[in-house]
């Protein structure tokens, strides 16, 4: 439960305050860490002494400790030396390693409780019951986020976001597959949309700094009760869906600024190639060449302004209405007309949706 690291410090900085060497093993007699090298094997001495009623006991210039969880042995301690003052650190690890070991056992269960929290794993009463006994409050302002990169989610990124929360027991960071990272954030009562955008730049900074590129950040909408979090979780999941298909600039998405992205990331894809059917009569925007794909997009840009598109694009106005006219031609819509505009970008924004749902079939 408690890594390797973790127990390697805490012995470290006993060592270093008693000068005493001390070793962590398990109940085979294996080291599991320690401050001392030794080709010594501990196997039979460990084994007799889980075996015995004691829970201390010096063996051969060794004093071996029980470390229990809850009535459980889960370590035997080892402090080398056999005076008074030996058995006196030894004491003094056994209790700062149970005092991890249950504030260990503690996040464990607020995680286990929050991973199944946001997979509507709970019925309604158990989440308030269990939430009562983890000490979390139920009716504050919380958001959640997503995070993910291109590397499947590893412990280095989640302990990096919890270095990041640092001692903030309110906040809540886990994991419920191996791609994403979720951060359940308590906020305050004041917080807004500011707000929110800063703590998804400052969650995407510190993944930065670690090394990983090409990080995207979700969140959802802000709830007041915990029975809402699941909520939040499912607008930052869709988020993140729809921010890779019509956002693909952005590394920053929020589930209230995905517009109509979000209505046709939920059509039927039969309906959606009915559609494209009807507007390009079999045709695919993919069929256009660069310059008139490069036209449109800019028109797009410039709200259908003709005089600033054609500046941008270097081009004479008179250029830009043939391109035009002889778009009209081919698709029937002239994207003058405010009407035929809008049906033509969500046209393609439909194919966009399509090309990425056909790419996950692969």
């Amino acid at each position: 439960m408690i890594s390797n690291q973790i127990l390697q410090n805490t012995i470290d900085g006993l060592k270093g305050i008693t000068q005493v060497d001390i070793g962590i093993l398990d109940l085979d007699g294996n080291i599991i860490t320690s401050t001392f090298s030794s080709a010594e094997s501990f196997e039979a001495q460990v084994v007799a002494f889980v075996n015995s009623p004691a829970d201390s006991q010096e063996i051969q210039g060794n004093n071996y400790f029980k470390v229990y969880d809850e009535y459980q042995v889960e370590y035997v301690l080892l402090v080398r030396g056999d005076s008074e003052n030996t058995h006196m650190v030894g004491k003094i690890a056994v209790f700062q390693i149970k005092n991890l070991l249950v504030a260990y056992k503690e996040r464990f269960d607020k995680d286990n409780f929050i991973k199944n929290l946001l997979l509507d794993n709970l019925l309604l009463v158990d989440i308030y019951n269990r939430a009562k006994k983890l000490h979390i409050d139920t009716e504050v302002r919380r958001v959640a986020y997503i995070i993910e990169t291109k590397h499947d989610k590893d412990n280095n990124a989640l302990d990096s976001i919890r270095r990041l929360n640092g001692n903030n027991s309110k906040d809540f960071v886990t994991a419920v597959d191996e791609k994403s990272i979720i951060v359940v954030k308590e906020l305050d009562a004041k917080d807004c949309a500011p707000e929110l955008v800063k703590i998804a730049e400052n969650l995407k900074a510190t993944l930065v700094e670690e090394g990983e590129k090409d990080v995207l950040v979700a969140y959802g909408t802000i709830v007041d009760d915990i029975r809402e979090v699941s909520k939040s979780y499912k607008e930052a999941k869709l988020a993140l869906d729809v921010g890779k298909i019509f956002f693909e600039e952005k590394s920053i998405i929020a589930y209230n600024s995905l517009g109509i992205g979000r209505l046709i990331y939920q059509l039927p894809l039969p309906l959606c190639k009915m559609f494209i059917k009807e507007i390009f009569e079999g045709k695919s925007p993919d069929e256009f060449d660069e310059e008139t794909l490069t036209t449109i997009n800019k028109f797009f840009e410039n709200n259908l302004n003709v005089s600033e598109t054609s500046r941008q694009l270097y081009i004479h106005r008179n250029t830009l209405v043939y391109r035009l006219d002889k778009l009209q031609k081919s698709t029937r819509l002239d994207l003058r007309v405010f009407e035929d505009a809008i049906t033509f970008k969500i046209a393609l924004m439909v194919v966009k949706y399509m090309k990425y749902m056909e790419s996950l079939e692969y």
